[in-house]
């Protein structure tokens, strides 16, 4: 049967992890080996770098799903959200003894229940912004606990423990597992939770908006009375789920409460300085690599909830200077022949507009190239067709690669790349359209010139693209040589 509510069994020493090659599940994986459990897990496969930090953990891992995983009989199993109930390791665990459990239920019931649990929700920024606070309580000598969905540069790992009374924990409105289609933020046992947006996405398990709102009305319910709720007021949606909260909201955003100015970037350090304000007065000024408008409001929104934990202007600025960022956020990953080559992870229409806003403002008037895989499950699908055409508005070259596999969507519910390149050509930009990685890295690698900005935006590997464009780039002789 499921793991219950509460606090976990004293009699459970052993937990095998089904998925454990994800970058959440095994930096999970981690925390119950550093709390002296004995690990195992399985997946379809491990990579780096999350097959090395297994292996340096000594945690052993079964390649493919299969009923005979379970045989050494663990205590717990953990079922990951990637694991369908057709595998037949799942059809062994739900047909047998063994108790198990989501990873968000047990990451509740083990390590939130005595902690101020801080969870970072919303659309976007979730990754960056749970990175950040992490670091701000961490340079302040608080030790927090927490979990990352991303790699950040300040950490060795994306979970920890921590020593201290705070967790951080990225919350994610998609599905737990699938004997549980609820959210996992729900399992996070939030006393402070920060919304930073609200809006349609992960078309494969939400029907239209009002269905996503409908979660994260969820969220708000479970906030208890003495807790906190920071909020980007200024969005309709953000404050259309929290009308009913019972307790305290923090408003941050423009004009709001909290709010924040823009003071300078250097584009050639990449870093912003920008001020804080609360009700129209400068609360504090810091400077981090964070660049870029809505960087600035999740700046806000940390310090509008960090504040409420006693942290001070002093105290926060020693972790927004030495925060090292997040990789696939507006990360540099090669300067071949003085062309910047970034990688980040913007796919939803809102995301690409504001990460190609914040770097342009980062790189001024560099010529800057966007290059764009649909591969999630709402780009591929064409429900942000037209959006998509209001988004690249800040660079000057778009190409867009042909969406991955589309096998399981329906034709007419498809995205398609010619339609959008069609849309952005009748706008006045350069726009283009390959099918293949190989297509792509030959064109920008002839055509990019010294001093230009390659932004490369997927949530996948884009078939090894970035290492591809860098060699081929460095392999390119210098245009009139």
């Amino acid at each position: 049967m499921p793991l219950l509510s509460g606090p976990l069994p004293d009699t459970v020493k052993s937990v095998h992890i089904m998925g454990i090659g994800g970058t959440a599940m095994a930096a999970f994986a981690g925390m119950l080996k550093d709390a002296g459990y004995v690990v195992t897990g399985s997946d379809t496969g491990v990579y780096p770098p999350m097959s090395d930090y297994l292996a340096s953990l000594g945690i052993e891992v079964m390649i493919g799903y299969n009923a005979k995983n379970l045989d050494h009989k663990p205590d717990l199993v953990v079922v990951g959200n990637v694991i369908r109930a057709e595998y037949a390791e799942a059809q062994a665990l739900l047909a047998g003894p063994l108790t198990y459990a989501s990873m968000p239920q047990l990451l509740g019931a083990r390590f939130l229940e005595s902690r101020h649990s801080i969870v970072v929700s919303g659309t976007h920024g979730k990754t960056t912004t749970t990175a950040l606070m992490a670091q701000l309580l961490d340079a302040a000598g608080a030790d927090p606990g927490f979990l990352i969905g991303g790699l950040a540069k300040n950490f060795d790992r994306t979970a920890r423990t921590g020593t201290g009374p705070h967790f951080v924990i990225e919350g994610d409105e998609y599905d737990t597992a699938f004997f549980d289609k609820g959210p996992k933020f729900l399992h996070y046992r939030p006393k402070t939770a920060l919304i930073t947006s609200v809006e349609f996405d992960h078309a494969d398990i939400y029907t239209d908006l009002d269905h996503v709102k409908s979660s994260f009305r969820r969220l708000v319910a479970i906030l208890p009375t003495d807790g906190c709720i920071v909020a980007r007021w200024d969005h309709d949606d953000v404050r259309d789920v929290c009308l009913d909260a019972a307790c305290e909201v923090r408003r941050y955003g423009v004009g709001q409460t909290w709010d924040g100015r823009i003071e300078s970037v250097d584009t050639t350090r990449g870093v912003q300085t920008f001020s804080v304000l609360y009700e129209g007065n400068v609360w504090g000024r810091f400077e981090s690599v964070l660049v870029g408008e809505h960087n600035l409001y999740n700046q806000v929104a940390a310090v509008a909830a960090l504040e409420r934990q006693g942290l001070t202007p002093a105290a926060l600025a020693k972790g927004f200077a030495s925060f090292g960022g997040v990789k696939r956020r507006q990360e540099v990953i090669g300067e071949p022949r003085h062309i910047t080559v970034l990688d980040d992870f913007a796919h939803h229409p809102t995301a690409v507009k504001v990460t190609l806003e914040a770097l342009r403002l980062r790189f001024g008037k560099r010529r800057m190239w966007a290059i764009f895989e649909p591969r999630s499950a709402t780009s591929r699908r064409k429900v942000f067709q037209d959006a998509y055409a209001a988004a690249f508005g800040a660079a000057d070259v778009v190409v867009v690669a042909g969406a991955h596999d589309q096998s399981r969507i329906e034709a007419g519910e498809r995205f398609e790349a010619a339609t959008l390149v069609a849309a952005l050509r009748a706008h006045g930009q350069e726009a283009f359209t390959y099918r293949s990685v190989e297509e792509i890295v030959a064109v920008v690698a002839a055509n990019a010139l010294p001093w230009d900005v390659v932004a490369v935006l997927s949530n996948g590997g884009f078939d090894g693209l970035h290492k591809k464009l860098i060699a081929a780039i460095e392999a390119t002789a210098p245009q009139g040589q």
